[in-house]
């Protein structure tokens, strides 16, 4: 007899632990790697669609090139999670596991925002970096807002990535005089990992003469009027406006009741849900710190270690630390790291590496090395 475990969403949570599931178990273990899309793109690469240097299908990875032993992908839409019996039902069928893990992400809520909706100027989603390249062809003056609509939301330095991007661009047109960028969003700092963190990347925003206005939360969009309006009456124009969408848990996770105070709630330490052998792993987790895909990676790294455990009747692993390495480009070819690490002592920690070249080099090799393992054989 083999456990079935059942993996909801394959991202970077959910292709890491069907990884590990296949590497080590494949003979104890059947793992059915559930996700609605027909592929898998890293989330740093829509600045690649963004400033035209891939196109979308170039940075799309088919789910149909997965070849583990164990491992079996079913290309559906999951309708319904019981989280007591772990029965998932799809449009196509339904799977009853021994073990169920959740790694379906955060959805977007476009309707959170009057004003902004699906299809309006943003880089979260392929399609949305491929219609803002197409917008920036004519654009060369004018007020350029980024706004951060909700919070928490994927990779905090996303945001500012852009801003350093679109620095970029505008001055290798000779249009950056014309151009003023702002950031708005309702943190209190950017990338508040540490101090030392964040006041590296006001200073870096302060060199492009981007504008960063904190601690506003973005309540309306008002395409008509081209501005935004804030929560304490305040409005702010704009000629090119790009959202970062507010985030929420998928529906159906809501709906399982995995989600009662907005995002899942784990077990720090493991993160296993309250229903006992289901487990919640990546975006919608309630943890403290980034929402981002390499520590969704380092999550799955963990719960497969726990179910192999349990399974086997060895010691618990060593627990989960909410820890990562994320890339952030800095325009001019430079790439920077930080390296953070939120429950693994008394406070999180952070320091950031670069920016520079070479670490520019090591992202590529970082997609390159994740691409092999989880879409080799």
């Amino acid at each position: 007899m083999t456990t079935h475990v059942a993996i909801l969403g394959a991202g970077f949570g959910g292709l890491e632990l069907a990884s590990r599931l296949s590497e080590s178990a494949a003979d104890e273990v059947r793992v059915t790697l559930i996700d609605q899309n027909e592929s898998f793109s890293f989330g740093f690469a829509k600045l690649d669609v963004l400033l035209g240097r891939k196109t979308v299908s170039e940075v799309q990875l088919p789910y149909s090139d997965i070849n583990k032993d164990g491992v079996e992908f079913r290309r559906e839409r999951v309708t319904n999670i019981d989280s007591e019996t772990r029965t998932v039902t799809t449009e196509k069928g339904s799977y009853d596991a021994d073990v169920l893990v959740v790694a379906l992400g955060a959805d977007y809520d476009f309707a959170a925002t009057p004003g902004f909706q699906p299809g309006e100027l943003e880089y979260y989603t392929v399609a949305g970096a491929a219609r803002l390249r197409d917008a920036l062809e004519d654009f060369e003056s004018g007020k350029v807002l980024i706004g951060i609509l909700g919070h928490p939301f994927k990779c905090p330095p996303a945001p500012f990535e852009g801003a350093f991007l679109l620095h970029d661009r505008f001055v290798e047109r000779g249009t950056r005089d014309a151009v003023e960028i702002r950031v708005i969003g309702p943190q209190s700092a950017p990338v508040p990992v540490t101090p030392e963190v964040s006041q590296n990347f006001v200073d870096a925003l302060a060199q492009r003469d981007i504008e960063y206005v904190a601690s506003r939360h973005i309540v309306e969009v008002d395409r008509g009027r081209k501005e935004i309006r804030l929560e304490a009456g305040e409005t702010a124009a704009y000629d090119l406006f790009i959202g970062v969408p507010v985030h929420r848990v998928p529906e159906v996770v809501a709906c399982a009741g995995l989600a009662p105070d907005g995002w899942v709630a784990v077990n720090p330490d493991n993160l296993e849900t309250r229903f006992p052998n289901v487990y919640a792993v990546g975006d919608l987790a309630a943890l403290p710190g980034a929402k981002a895909g390499v520590f969704a990676e380092n999550a799955a790294k963990v719960v497969a270690d726990d179910i192999l455990a349990r399974l086997r009747g060895t010691d618990p692993p060593q627990r989960y630390e909410h820890n990562g390495t994320c890339y952030i480009e800095f325009g001019g070819g430079n790439v920077a790291k930080v390296e953070a690490n939120f429950l693994g002592g008394p406070k999180p920690t952070g320091r950031l590496l670069g920016p520079s070249p070479e670490l520019a080099a090591d992202k590529r090799e970082f997609a390159a090395a994740r691409r092999a393992r989880w879409f080799g054989s």
